[in-house]
This record gives C-alpha cells, sequence and structure tokens, in this order.
C-alpha cells in the first residue's frame, strides 16, 4: 500500500468515525430533548407514555390545595384550557397564584400534569417565549393575567 492510499484510508476512517459520533449524538440528544407545552397544547396532543415534558402557564386562583408533608396541587392554566397539577416538594418561593410558572413531569394516567420541578419566574417582565404568546392578546396585552378566578371569570 502506497502512502497516498494510507493517508487516504486515514482519512476516510476519520470521516466515517465522526459520522458515527454525530449520530450518537443527536440520537441521544432526540431521547433527552423536552419540549414546551401549554395547558391549551396538552389538552391537543396525546403524548407518549412517560414522555417528560415541560408546561408553562399561570397558577389559578383559589386552585392551590396543600395535602400532607410537601404534596400540593393547584391548576395550571392558560386562557383556553387548565391541568391539574401534582407535585410533591418544596415550592420556590416566588411560587403563588396567578403566578406564571414552567413545571416539568408527565402526565399520569389520569390526566394529571405530575411535576418533578416547578419553577417561578423571576423577574415580573420575565415570560418564555411560548408562553407569552399563548396568553397575549392581538393588542399585545395579557388576555388573562391576572387569574381572578377559575377560567373563564
Amino acid at each position: 500500500m502506497t502512502k497516498r492510499q494510507k493517508r487516504m484510508v486515514a482519512v476516510a476512517g476519520l470521516i466515517l468515525g465522526l459520522g458515527v459520533a454525530a449520530a450518537l449524538g443527536f440520537t441521544a440528544f432526540r431521547k433527552n430533548m423536552m419540549y414546551f407545552y401549554t395547558p391549551t397544547d396538552l389538552v391537543g396532543h396525546s403524548l407518549p407514555a412517560n414522555a417528560k415534558v415541560r408546561v408553562g402557564g399561570l397558577v389559578v386562583t383559589g386552585s392551590v390545595q396543600r395535602g400532607d408533608d410537601l404534596d400540593v396541587a393547584f391548576t395550571l392554566a392558560d386562557c383556553e384550557h387548565s391541568v391539574p397539577v401534582r407535585y410533591h416538594g418544596i415550592l420556590p418561593d416566588l411560587f403563588r397564584e396567578g403566578q406564571g410558572i414552567v413545571a416539568t413531569g408527565r402526565i399520569d394516567a389520569q390526566g394529571d400534569f405530575v411535576a418533578d420541578e416547578v419553577l417561578a419566574k423571576h423577574d415580573e417582565n420575565y415570560m418564555p417565549p411560548e408562553l407569552q404568546e399563548a396568553l397575549t392578546t392581538a393588542d399585545g396585552k395579557h388576555s388573562c393575567a391576572p387569574f381572578k378566578s377559575v377560567m373563564g371569570s
């Protein structure tokens, strides 16, 4: 084998190795990717079993129920639909009714969102772009913030 042929085999091996590494990386990325949904999106989608997702919306006023230990149940809504959420853990200091939050978790067999993590916004001007869009009317104002009662009032 000539020196040139050896070099071509080495380059081909390098390109093949990079291709395999890229394919493995994209596969791992796709499996670990979490999509952001609003409550309306969740109502309209059928998610695969145990799919981990993020859902964002506003905590409906009067919906927070504290149970035994660190169990909390509340309703998360956008302007059209609401989703019951269950969480076991310490809630962020900024968590309150009417507050925009993002929760990470899964939908259970009863249709409730079981959160593993709850994040409250840090600044009153910040909101994830997808949630901002879902809660904003055509004139650029929040159409249902702050919530005064459960959906529709």
